[in-house]
């Protein structure tokens, strides 16, 4: 049995106080949260949720937004991240399409040349009008949640006013001008 425990049972047959005991066990429980908490701060989970305190950039920010995709890309953490992002709509799918969290209307935004981003719009949340509301050549500035599932499987959603227990960042999509939250 190791020489702490021991003395800590003498201590108690004895009747004497445990004050080595007491800062003894007390050091092993706060390295025990310690070892705790570093675990949970670098699971994938923890970065998923915590990233959602994040604020977008206050103004449009491709330079930002192409960073946050290539570290995606080269195996970074894959948690969802605020961006601020702007340009031209290349191009539209006409029909909006109804998902389990409601109807959503898809469009896609060329950032830089040779890189264009897919933008979903949640159309029960937004006030604007019956879609498609954006046109191929439109300038758009979009704020919202970057997801990447992987390289096909990428884009931008949350562009609406609307913040959930999953997201806390207010979007919104301005075309030419008009602003729809």
């Amino acid at each position: 049995m190791p020489a702490q425990i021991m003395s800590d049972l003498y201590c108690l047959k004895e009747g004497f106080p445990l004050m080595a005991a007491s800062a003894f066990y007390r050091s092993l429980f706060g390295a025990g949260l310690l070892a705790l908490g570093s675990s949970l701060a670098t699971s994938p989970a923890f970065a998923r949720e915590s990233s959602t305190y994040q604020t977008a950039p206050a103004s449009c920010d491709n330079r930002d937004f192409i960073a946050k995709q290539q570290a995606f890309e080269n195996g970074g953490p894959k948690a969802d991240v605020p961006v601020h992002l702007c340009g031209t709509v290349v191009a539209i799918s006409p029909k909006a399409k109804r998902t389990r969290s409601g109807w959503h209307g898809y469009f896609y935004v060329a950032v830089a040349p040779n890189i264009s981003i897919r933008i979903v719009s949640g159309l029960d949340e937004m006030n604007a009008p019956a879609w498609p509301w954006v046109n191929k050549g439109d300038q758009v500035e979009v704020v919202g949640r970057y997801y990447y599932d992987s390289l096909r499987r990428q884009g931008v959603d949350w562009t609406h006013h609307g913040t959930g227990w999953s997201w806390h960042v207010p979007g919104y999509v301005t075309v030419n001008g008009k602003r729809y939250e």
